[in-house]
């Protein structure tokens, strides 16, 4: 399973702050920088790094019952 963060914003540089606050906080690589869309609105996204902190239990459910 592939897992993408995306940022949406009305400004280049609104859409930059928020994708390095978004790779700040949890330890992710931009892999798409801003980038104009046919509406006129800004997207960036961003994927998880092997520095990125580990979720409780690695993401995975309990497997128990």
């Amino acid at each position: 399973m592939a897992v993408r963060y995306g940022v949406q914003a009305d400004s280049e540089r609104e859409c930059q702050q928020a994708l390095e606050l978004l790779c700040q906080l949890l330890g992710l690589e931009p892999v798409l920088p801003p980038r104009l869309l046919s509406d006129d609105r800004w997207m960036a996204r961003a994927v998880p790094t092997s520095r990125a902190p580990a979720a409780d239990g690695g993401g995975r459910g309990s497997g128990g019952g």
